[in-house]
């Protein structure tokens, strides 16, 4: 029942019934108090007319007994009549019933009927007389004096009254039927209302199903537009809503979908951070930052460093375009924050942190660079320009001296020409433009021809120079740059002889693993610092001057080494020996192609 009147059904079925039930209502109240008027002035009219009638009858008749029979016709069972003079005395009555003695004596009794009579005037008045039918009734009577002269001269009245009860009988046989009208027209209002309800409210059920689709998502969701009223407009505007909405969702989707991607494919860290400073948006740089920065402050602590959240504070509250370059748990970050706006007023902020530690490093390697390359370059420049001064100004005392001096100029040349083709060589690696020749060699006769370089050195040195390998390992085919790979293998046996003392070892070994191999430069010097082995492959690392025996490098060739074995796609480390020495491991692909170089 709640559910009807909560309804437009309902609340458009009530309305229309209230309103008939009120024009209905007013109806019936006049139109029943019209049928009153009506029949009681019906009564009246006969009354005159039936008065008007006897008055003739009495004066035409001579003959009482016809007279009487006559005047009985007339009148009918609820009408009765009576004859008096002007002395109120009666001389004829026509009653029919009960109490005819008490209804004379009160109509007689009665001083608006006999003051100032005029001549054929008629006089009507309701009077409350007893019932004909009941003895200890009282009845409403219309009662009627209408004087006349008869043919002596004489005035006479004729009484009549009648009962309205039988008025009331018709009053209420009206009153039954304009009821039973009513009924009827309220039982149809009824059946019109849910009909004329049910053709409104049953296009708008589907309205509302098909919003609540458009509310899921569902915006294919069309209704029938049969009609040309307005509810037909009504479905056709909503039709085209659902069209709209759902170009209109497509196009927010397009652009999410680009702004995700181009949020995604950002190196940089984006944040979108509400006004309360709560975050709403992070692309997976970000996410991936802020999980840093929340582990390091603890898992349960989601807060944001404080210099972030000092520059965030300043940017919401004086919408202002904030840019700083912060370190953060050792990490260099450039970080811009922009208030964001809606319409006038400030709804968040968006910081975007672009990692600037690589670029810091670069920085620290280009000024460290330019510090090697000067220092590296004093040296000699500073030798080259002594002794060609001495030179020069004939400071020498015998040709000794002076094949000496010149012998140092020519050294120190060399030196400076080996660094700068160092540094080319270098430059030319890691920009990817040097080219590799590969091609299948055996490995095992190869390193046996670096070693023979070494051999003569080794033995000066006093250090005991060796190759290791299996049996199995024996026929390992490489398919690379053998002369590149010799730069490699060179340098790090070279870098071995000269950091091992008199009585020490520098010994390679090979061992096949699969699709690589591994070949290992151990010595048994007094090995690389712990804490400088990170730093072994950068360029102009040298070791403690003090561990080296002879001349010391340019710093550069590690560096070449490490990006030659890369270029291969293999790798290079460095380790301490035990209980003394380095080992450097170089592992390397064998090739797409095992041949044997011997068949």
């Amino acid at each position: 029942m709640n559910r009807i009147w909560h309804s437009i059904v309902g609340k458009l079925w009530a309305t229309i019934l209230l309103l008939v039930s009120f024009v209905l209502f007013i109806v019936t109240v006049l139109l029943l108090e019209f049928l009153d008027n009506f029949h009681t002035n019906q009564a009246e009219d006969s009354l005159r007319r039936e008065a008007t009638t006897i008055g003739k009858i009495v004066i035409d008749h001579d003959s009482e007994a016809a007279m009487r029979l006559i005047i009985q016709d007339i009148l009918d069972n609820e009408t009765n009549a009576m004859i008096i003079d002007s002395n109120k005395k009666v001389h004829y009555s026509f009653h029919k019933g009960l109490n005819e003695d008490k209804i004379e004596k009160k109509i007689l009794s009665e001083p608006k009927f006999f003051l100032d009579l005029q001549l054929n005037e008629k006089i009507v008045k309701e009077m409350m007389l007893p019932s004909l039918k009941d003895t200890n009734v009282m009845e409403q009577y219309l009662v009627l004096v209408y004087p006349f002269e008869e043919m002596n001269g004489t005035f006479n009245s004729i009484v009549m009254y009648q009962s309205l009860d039988a008025v009331h009988r018709t009053t209420k046989r009206t009153t039954h039927i304009v009821f039973l009208s009513a009924f009827i027209a309220f039982i149809l209002t009824t059946i019109f209302a849910f009909f004329l309800s049910t053709r409104i409210t049953s296009p708008l059920r589907g309205m509302r199903q098909a919003a609540f689709e458009l509310s899921k998502g569902n915006f294919d969701t069309r209704l029938p537009a049969t009609q040309n009223d307005e509810i037909g407009q009504l479905a056709t505007a909503f039709n085209q809503m659902g069209r709209q909405l759902k170009y209109q969702m497509e196009l927010i989707k397009q652009e999410k979908e680009q702004l995700s991607s181009i949020l995604t494919s950002m190196t940089d860290a984006v944040i979108t951070f509400n006004r309360d400073y709560s975050i709403l948006l992070s692309n997976p740089q970000a996410e991936r930052l802020l999980q840093k920065w929340y582990f390091a402050n603890g898992a349960n602590d989601k807060v944001l460093p404080p210099e972030i959240f000092h520059m965030l504070e300043h940017a919401i509250s004086f919408s202002e375009e904030v840019e700083d370059e912060l370190e953060l748990a050792g990490q260099f970050y450039g970080v811009s924050i922009s208030p964001l706006y809606s319409e006038n007023s400030i709804r968040g902020a968006v910081a975007v942190l672009r990692d600037m530690t690589e670029q810091h490093k670069l920085d620290k390697l280009r000024s460290d660079f330019i510090a090697n390359v000067s220092h590296e370059l004093r040296t000699p420049i500073s030798l080259l320009q002594g002794y060609s001064e001495a030179i020069i100004d004939n400071v020498v005392t015998s040709e000794e001296e002076r094949n000496e001096m010149v012998q140092i100029i020519h050294d120190e040349s060399k030196r400076m020409s080996r660094l700068v083709t160092d540094l080319l060589d270098l430059a030319r690696m890691e920009s990817g433009h040097m080219r590799l020749y590969k091609d299948h060699f055996s490995l095992i006769p190869f390193l046996d021809r670096v070693m023979n370089k070494f051999m003569q050195i080794a033995r000066d040195s006093n250090v005991e120079l060796s190759l290791k390998y299996d049996e199995k390992d024996k026929s390992t085919i490489l398919f690379a740059d053998d002369d590149r790979l010799e730069q490699v293998f060179t340098n790090l046996i070279d870098n071995a002889i000269r950091h091992t003392p008199d009585g020490g070892k520098v010994a390679l070994h090979v061992e096949s693993k699969g699709d690589t191999v591994d070949i290992t430069v151990a010595d048994t010097g007094s090995g690389i610092p712990k804490e400088d082995l990170p730093f072994i492959f950068e360029r102009f690392y040298k070791a403690d001057k003090a561990r080296t025996r002879g001349k010391s490098g340019t710093g550069l060739g590690l560096a070449i080494a490490k990006t030659i074995i890369e270029s291969h796609e293999g790798r290079i480390t460095a380790e301490l020996a035990q209980p003394s020495g380095t080992i450097f491991n170089c592992t390397l692909p064998i090739g797409p192609e095992h041949i044997d170089l011997h068949s």
